[in-house]
């Protein structure tokens, strides 16, 4: 028996009155987020749904989201999480290719209209059959989409023995944003995701009066569900949930609430000190753990950050497919910024080539991985697992170096390298150029077709506060401090740039 709902179980068994969630000026006990996943669970046994039925949730960063999740798990079905940003088309898309019986949906608000997405991907989509809103209203027992949680766990018990699951049974299917086809979805295990949970909260020291992390990485994400909400309830801390990324709520809400633990993507930290430098804003005293993945952190932010809170950034690397933790900056060994540090406990890297072929010394060469906390397969696409698995290794679509310690370095991944005039250009390397000049706040790289050289290098980039460096300055600069191939011919000036729920910068948007 072994079911990932143990990290919110133990916790409510072992300190009920404890504070789990903190969402405004709601305060819900570990007993609470229990009693209410059990609820859920009860509802979807009286519905038909149990062991290996795929349920599908759509929720942002609120305490539904953990409710649902746990509920689910709790039952013994596998929790399918979506993007909240998905179309009706999107979730039809993601609801038919899961096999999902059912969909938990939030309500959605002006901005965000979910509950009415939701409700078209349900309608349009022939084997889901039951369809539960979030409403927007706490308790609200009544939604114009259709039946409400609250009214659906109406006399349901608060107590549930929670269905026996093997360790290979699949907790969560995660949809991956491929950049190229269709999202595919990964199927994760219970063993898989526990033991990324287990290692994560080995990983990072606890803090004394008890730890309080910040939610604001979608937890619909494998780095926000495993990083914060699962190993925030295994080690028994407060969650505080913020449903939408702004630097300066989520600076402010640390300050308030004593946060000790955050995890974000890149953007978010340069959006944070951005706010810092620009308005003042107050740096929060309680941070002792700040660790970063989903892209690599340009150098220029990690040391302004470390000078800043007065703490360095850990950083490590992930993906759906691997739980998501592969490798960390780990504590108690010297931490490399920059790198990704090592492999976690219980998982092996590598660098290999295009046929599989391992590359020694520095390389460079695609990360491949195999451990605990690798996938079964992308769920109903054989083909599509068997390209990226091979003797339980897992290639990763990554390129990087290795250094002499053991400490891994991305530079980019293989499909955005740019091949100009038969050099190859990893934007990655420009980026970390371009953003060490005091004019450049941000900048994503990209290969542009070009005739002659096949592709040509192009730069978007957001101008500092209060900058007027025009295009062909940029340009002059970068031809000075860049190998003539490397440098960009082109200078596109933004406002802002295309960004994924998680904070990723879009390539694809701006092609």
């Amino acid at each position: 028996m072994l079911n990932l709902s143990t990290v919110l179980e133990d916790s409510a068994r072992n300190a009920p009155d404890k504070t789990a969630i903190v969402f405004g000026d709601m305060r819900l006990p570990y007993s609470m987020v229990d009693n209410v996943a059990n609820q859920v669970a009860n509802l979807l046994v009286s519905r038909g749904i149990g062991k290996g039925d795929k349920v599908a949730l759509a929720c942002p960063n609120l305490p539904y989201f953990s409710f649902i999740y746990f509920g689910i798990l709790k039952a013994g079905a596998t929790v399918v999480p979506l993007s909240v940003l998905l179309q009706g088309r999107e979730i039809a898309y993601h609801l038919a290719d899961s096999d999902a019986k059912a969909l938990f949906c939030f309500e959605g608000t002006p901005e965000l209209p979910l509950g009415a997405r939701g409700k078209a991907g349900f309608e349009a989509t022939e084997g889901c059959e039951h369809f539960f809103v979030l409403p927007a209203t706490a308790l609200a027992t009544e939604s114009e989409h259709g039946e409400s949680i609250w009214a659906a766990l109406g006399g349901m018990s608060s107590e549930f023995a929670t269905v026996q699951t093997a360790p290979d049974d699949t907790a969560v299917i995660l949809y991956t944003s491929g950049t190229t086809g269709q999202p595919k979805g990964a199927e994760l295990s219970h063993q898989n995701m526990l033991l990324n949970t287990m290692v994560c909260d080995k990983m990072f020291p606890r803090s004394d009066g008890g730890d309080v992390y910040l939610g604001v990485l979608p937890l619909f994400h494998s780095f926000g569900q495993t990083v914060i909400q699962n190993t925030g309830f295994l080690r028994g801390a407060t969650m505080v949930l913020l449903p939408r990324f702004d630097p300066g709520d989520a600076l402010a809400v640390m300050s308030k609430e004593g946060v000790t633990f955050f995890a974000g993507v890149p953007t978010m930290y340069w959006a944070m000190l951005t706010k810092i430098h620009a308005d003042g804003a107050e740096v929060p005293s309680t941070l002792n753990v700040a660790v970063a993945g989903g892209a690599a952190s340009p150098l220029e932010v990690l040391n302004d950050f470390e000078k800043t809170f007065g703490i360095g950034i850990l950083e490590g690397y992930g993906l759906s497919e691997t739980s998501p933790v592969a490798s960390f900056n780990q504590l108690g060994r010297p931490t490399k910024p920059g790198t990704i540090g090592t492999p976690i406990w219980g998982v092996e890297m590598k660098l290999i080539d295009a046929d599989w072929n391992t590359v020694g010394g520095e390389g460079p060469g695609e990360i491949a991985i195999r451990g605990h906390n690798i996938m079964k397969g992308y769920y109903n696409r054989p083909e599509a697992t068997a390209e990226v698995m091979n003797d339980g290794w897992f290639r990763t679509g990554d390129i990087a170096t290795r250094d002499a310690d053991g400490y891994y370095s991305i530079f980019d991944r293989a499909k955005d390298m740019i091949i100009r005039g038969g050099f190859n250009v990893y934007p990655r390397e420009v980026e970390e150029v371009l953003m060490s000049h005091p004019d450049v706040s941000l900048v994503a790289v990209l290969g542009v077709p070009h005739e002659s050289h096949g592709e040509e290098i192009k730069a978007y980039v957001i101008r500092s506060a209060g900058s007027a460096i025009t295009e062909d300055e940029l340009i002059a600069w970068s031809k000075e401090n860049m190998a003539a191939y490397k440098y960009p011919r082109t200078v596109e000036f933004r406002d802002e740039l295309p960004m994924t729920a998680s904070g990723k910068i879009l390539k694809r948007e701006l092609r």
